[in-house]
């Protein structure tokens, strides 16, 4: 597995001990607000507010608050969806392409943070389409498997229409079209694999290596960014060195 998806590994991990409730429940109900806005508030007719529901659904956000953001989003209850989504581009230290997807009620403040967060950790902000055309949009599934499972797991994917799959130890990431996304990801639900995470999300079709010493500052660096409260992801195209992951993944 390369260095850019084992940090993908571990900030999933991390993310889940280490963000605040408060902080969660946020980015959590603005992408149900964002996808319902968009898309209608019909979760059968619409897999971006499915897959938004899944996933507060596993942080446990209670029903009456993932109700009330679709409510907001298609005008039935109390304040408006002001929402909007924008997204920056930018470069760490070492050049490796960063990407930071955000849904803001103040378009002013999020370009103000996110550029404040590049400059103060040797970074430096991009203008539009500077990094962007280093991505695609894909379905990600990871699943957690006993070394039993990890074949089955992976003929089943393919059989489904994965792209690629990614294998290391108890991990299997799976990747596929956004539009393929929610077939596969059914078909292992039906077969008995739960996805450990699943998400439509930016991918990188290159990668940019780094030495220890700017991928300990890029990591920095996106952390900074994903504590930014307008802040939903962070993208990379950086491939870390195996001992700076080693010191992220067991850092409190």
């Amino acid at each position: 597995m390369s260095g850019h998806s084992k940090w993908s590994t571990i900030k999933n991990k991390k993310g889940a001990l280490d963000q605040k409730r408060g902080q969660l429940f946020t980015r959590l109900t603005k992408e149900i607000v964002v996808a319902a806005k968009t898309g209608g508030g019909d979760p059968d007719m619409n897999p971006r507010l499915r897959l938004a529901i899944q996933q507060a659904r596993s942080g446990n956000m209670p029903l009456d608050n993932i109700d009330r953001a679709i409510k907001r989003a298609t005008g039935q209850g109390d304040g408006q969806a002001d929402l909007e989504e924008l997204m920056y581009e930018g470069f760490s230290p070492g050049g490796a392409a960063i990407l930071v997807m955000t849904v803001t009620d103040n378009r002013n403040r999020a370009s103000s943070e996110v550029r404040n967060a590049f400059d103060r950790n040797n970074g430096k902000m991009g203008q539009v389409g500077s990094v962007s055309y280093l991505f695609d949009l894909k379905g990600v599934i990871t699943l957690e498997l006993t070394p039993s499972q990890m074949e089955e797991a992976e003929l089943l994917a393919i059989e489904n229409g994965a792209e690629d799959t990614i294998g290391e130890e108890s991990t299997l990431e799976i990747r596929t079209s956004a539009e393929g996304f929610e077939p596969l990801r059914l078909a292992l639900e039906e077969a008995g694999f739960k996805a450990a995470t699943a998400e439509v999300t930016m991918v990188p079709t290159t990668q940019t290596t780094l030495n220890d010493k700017t991928g300990e500052q890029t990591l920095r660096l996106l952390d900074k960014l994903e504590d930014l409260d307008d802040v939903q992801k962070v993208h990379t195209n950086a491939d870390f060195p195996e001992a700076v992951l080693e010191k992220y993944g067991s850092a409190a």
